[in-house]
């Protein structure tokens, strides 16, 4: 829902002046309504991103593939100076995910949903300039100054906004197609010192953990009344946060001790799968990047 408000209200901004009135608010709130309907979270269903990266059917893919193409891809739309190489990116990864892969709709609205809502927030904040004279396309009063949108600034807005939303939509997909010991494999390949290996595993690894004995925790409370009035959420919710410090602390107390008794020296070791880079694969890389490429010579 408030990635569905961010979205109204920043197309709104940033088509405000561009799209005739009467069409303004009817696309707005249908994408904002859109989003709202697909990105419903689902109780019943627990999200977990590496199992959907091991049932996509990207990920038979050659990781080393994936993983440089996808890089580069997000290289290439943050250098770009095009909204349209965005707004490709975000569409092509959008349909590799959910076609190509076979990620569900709600699925990938919901984990792309908490970026794109800061990117949105950003936006909106780029959107507005603080002014002492009404010149933009829509202006409005405050204690004095006004909050202008101007042509400017819409479209600095929507570059920016359209570079970043390209590379998050790249990270996406690595990350709903490519399990963590694969992407960690391409890493060591590429001489990656161990220890951010490690690290990079272990805090990966520990977001699950916590996010699994919290809602562990908010179910136990919610078995037991803790949240049938505002006084008890609050109070709940103030428990449960301070146990969770306490119970990290004892579960990364109890896995070190796991990983000194499989004798770890500083090295996480994955047995990793040996998969061919077929021709196909690399010809859709290659396009993709020239598609890239050609849109990133577009005026703005």
């Amino acid at each position: 829902m408030i990635t569905a408000v961010l979205t109204f209200a920043f197309i709104w901004g940033l088509s405000y002046g561009r799209l005739p009135q009467p069409y303004l608010l009817p696309v707005c709130a249908g994408l904002g309504v859109v989003l709202a309907v697909i990105g419903r979270h689902k109780h019943a269903q627990a999200l977990s991103i590496d199992a959907l990266a091991q049932r996509s059917r990207l990920n038979k893919i050659n990781p080393s593939l994936k993983f440089w193409t996808l890089l580069i891809l997000m290289i290439i739309g943050v250098a770009s100076r095009s909204v349209a190489t965005g707004i490709f990116l975000a569409a092509a990864m959008f349909v590799l995910a959910v076609f190509a892969g076979g990620l569900s709709l709600h699925n990938y609205v919901h984990i792309i949903s908490l970026p794109v809502s800061f990117l949105l927030i950003g936006g909106l904040a780029l959107l507005f300039d603080v002014t002492s004279l009404p010149t933009g396309v829509f202006n409005l009063e405050i204690f004095g100054a006004w909050l202008s949108v101007s042509a400017a600034s819409q479209a600095r807005t929507a570059l920016i906004v359209s570079r970043a939303l390209g590379a998050v939509s790249c990270l996406n997909l690595l990350g709903v197609t490519t399990p963590m010991p694969e992407i960690i494999g391409v890493l060591r390949r590429a001489r990656c010192p161990d220890l951010i290996i490690d690290l990079m595993y272990l805090i990966y690894r520990y977001i699950f953990i916590l996010l699994s004995l919290r809602r562990d925790m908010r179910d136990a409370a919610k078995s037991r009344l803790g949240f049938m009035d505002y006084r008890a959420s609050l109070r709940s919710t103030g428990r449960i946060y301070s146990n969770l410090l306490a119970r990290s602390y004892q579960y990364a107390g109890r896995n070190f001790d796991a990983m000194e008794s499989r004798c770890y020296d500083a090295g996480i070791r994955f047995l990793e799968r040996r998969s061919r880079i077929a021709s196909s694969h690399v010809t859709v890389s290659v396009t993709l990047m020239l598609i890239s490429l050609c849109l990133s010579l577009l005026p703005l």
